[in-house]
């Protein structure tokens, strides 16, 4: 006779965890085992499982289609199933868990299976990362820590955010590590980890199924660990043998192009509210001009002060943005030897008036010269460490700028003018079919690929040398729209939405307003193929209409907290009427496309009891 116990929860908590519950009691004891299940359901735990009721059960049945904590069962055989299957065939599900006990019904051998789990527990360090470094990075955090922790397992995230790193691993965590996961969109340097197992993922498996990705990455290792000391110092200066392709290169680029472009634009944006748009023509060529504006202090201050941060952000920090990106697309090519050539050959390009599309060719073509060069030069191991510091860097910028000044600079530029030119003429239908596909992407992945895709593209208009506004206010906005959707969703049709959701919809209004789209992941989530459509058609509205309305946006990000600064949007009342509209389609869509929770958790006993 074997002792089970058993918890069963379902996304509302009423119909199925009770009926599930009913049948494992009935299964367990036909079979003459003793059977304790605890119930999850909305009015809270019932029949709760205590510490020696869990410590003297030989086997864990879980039977839920929601999050069960499982921290409590560590060590223990652990059976997991939906609550469907518990409902249709009691006995059978009983006797699949018991089979997960070496011996089903002596204590001893329970508890040697449970010492067998205990000594199996991993020590898992991680990082994760994500182009903004906002949303994204610490969601694929949390699901790594619960998908470690519910297979029993201990884990350590470092989280590389917009602040810096969080949680930082230390050496000591990482020479106790057994395994490294690195769930991420950027490139991470991954020098730390020489000869530990490593895992490579995005930050959505992370997010989507954080414990499988656990049991993945430890399947990974165990079939092929990485032995410690098998990189030699050569090898040090060659790119890191896994690859994710271009789009990977891209999003660390953008990622690291991303604050320069948000502080140089809200700067230039203030300069502009303080000092008047006159301040756009203060001649930078003379080498005293900062000494000028020093001493316009004294005389117009608001003036000198407006002056001062448009050099700032136009002078100074658009002048990197280029550089930048270039460099670090380079970096995830090429890895460190990648960063010289590739900044240098984006200050090349921005030379060249090749704009975006400029950072991006002299960044790509930077990080393979330097990548083939690492993978086609050999020297005496002696010499090896000359490598990455000299030789790479050195024939690296040679052959990109050499490149670009006399083979890639004119013809970018010219696409460049063309592709500006092009969107310039965009009107009436045009321009809306354009803000429709941006306002989609936006919603589509709500921060991943697709979305940055979209971002990226508008943000390289804004900050070309003629200025393009109207992509990046339909791209701001259309990225506002589903999270504000959702928020308002939760207000009006609480009947539609899980306890746990109505409270992620509060924060939804704040995600929403500052422009960050990821606060609808732990909906889409949730329910993908409703919540998806509905955000996709809202967004696809609200960035049509605000290329229809003409509404222009000179920063790169900030949400609704920088419309209100005088000159950083144009038609500033029909661009939060189109915010507004969207809105109120998505919510609308979700009202249409979601049903009250009572009447689905109703429809599926039915269809559960006639089964």
């Amino acid at each position: 006779m074997a002792k089970i116990v058993a918890v069963t929860s379902c996304p509302t908590g009423i119909a199925h965890t009770f009926m599930a519950a009913e049948s494992l009691q009935r299964g367990a004891q036909a079979q003459g085992h003793t059977i304790k299940v605890e119930t999850q359901g909305s009015v809270g735990a019932q029949n709760t499982l205590t510490p020696a009721e869990i410590a003297d059960a030989d086997v864990v049945l879980i039977a839920a289609d929601a999050k069960v904590d499982m921290s409590r069962f560590t060590g223990k055989p652990v059976y997991e199933t939906s609550t469907s299957a518990a409902i249709k065939d009691g006995q059978k599900v009983v006797q699949n868990a018991l089979a997960q006990v070496p011996t089903s019904s002596a204590a001893p051998a329970a508890q040697t299976s449970s010492a067998a789990q205990t000594s199996s527990a991993k020590r898992i360090v991680g990082i994760t990362a994500c182009p903004t470094g906002i949303a994204h990075t610490f969601m694929a955090a949390e699901g790594l820590q619960k998908g470690a922790e519910s297979l029993g397992h201990t884990i350590k995230v470092e989280t590389q955010g917009s602040v810096g790193a969080q949680n930082t691993l230390t050496d000591a965590d990482i020479r106790a590590a057994d395994l490294v996961i690195i769930a991420a969109d950027t490139k991470v340097d991954l020098s730390r980890f020489r000869g530990k197992p490593i895992y490579e993922t995005s930050t959505n498996a992370a997010i989507n199924d954080g414990q499988g990705l656990v049991k993945n990455a430890i399947a990974q290792a165990a079939a092929g660990p990485v032995q410690a000391g098998q990189a030699d110092q050569g090898a040090q200066a060659a790119p890191a043998k896994s690859r994710r392709g271009p789009y990977k290169h891209l999003l660390t680029g953008v990622s690291y192009m991303i604050p320069f472009v948000v502080a140089g634009g809200i700067l230039i944006a203030l300069g502009f509210a303080i000092g008047g748009y006159q301040i756009a023509f203060f001649d930078t060529s003379k080498p005293d001009f900062m000494a000028t504006i020093a001493r316009m202090l004294f005389t117009a201050p608001l003036t000198a002060l407006g002056a001062a941060f448009f050099v700032i952000g136009a002078k100074a920090a658009f002048l990197l943005f280029v550089p930048v990106l270039s460099a670090y697309i380079a970096y995830s090519i090429a890895d460190r030897p990648g960063l010289a050539p590739g900044m240098i050959g984006g200050l090349l390009a921005g030379f060249a008036n090749t704009g975006f599309l400029g950072g991006l060719f002299s960044g790509f073509l930077a990080g393979y010269v330097v990548y083939w060069l690492a993978r086609g030069i050999r020297l005496p191991r002696n010499l090896a460490g000359l490598m990455p510091t000299l030789i790479l860097p050195l024939l690296g910028t040679a052959i990109t700028g050499l490149l670009m000044i006399f083979v890639v600079g004119t013809p970018v530029r010219l696409l460049n003018q063309a592709l500006i030119n092009g969107l310039q003429g965009l009107q009436g239908a045009n321009a809306v079919i354009l803000g429709v596909i941006l306002g989609a992407m936006m919603a589509f992945d709500m921060g991943g690929p697709v979305n940055k895709a979209a971002y990226a593209f508008a943000t390289g208009l804004l900050l070309s040398q003629h200025p393009l506004t109207l992509p990046m206010a339909a791209v701001m906005a259309a990225g506002m729209t589903p999270p504000l959707g959702i928020a308002l969703a939760t207000t009006l049709f609480k009947d539609r939405f899980l306890p746990d959701e109505l409270n992620a919809g509060k924060a939804a209004w704040v995600l929403g307003a500052s422009f960050i789209t990821e606060g609808v992941i732990p909906f889409a989530a949730e329910d993908p193929f409703r919540v998806i459509p509905s955000a996709m058609v809202g967004s696809a509205i609200t960035g049509a209409l605000s290329m229809l309305f003409g509404c222009g946006l000179r920063v790169p990000h900030g949400g609704i907290w920088v419309m209100f600064i005088p000159g950083v949007v144009s038609n500033l009342p029909l661009y939060l009427l189109s915010i507004v509209i969207g809105t109120f389609v998505t919510a609308g869509m979700l009202f249409i496309l979601k049903r009250p929770i009572a009447a689905e958790e109703e429809e599926e006993a039915a269809v559960a009891a006639t089964a």
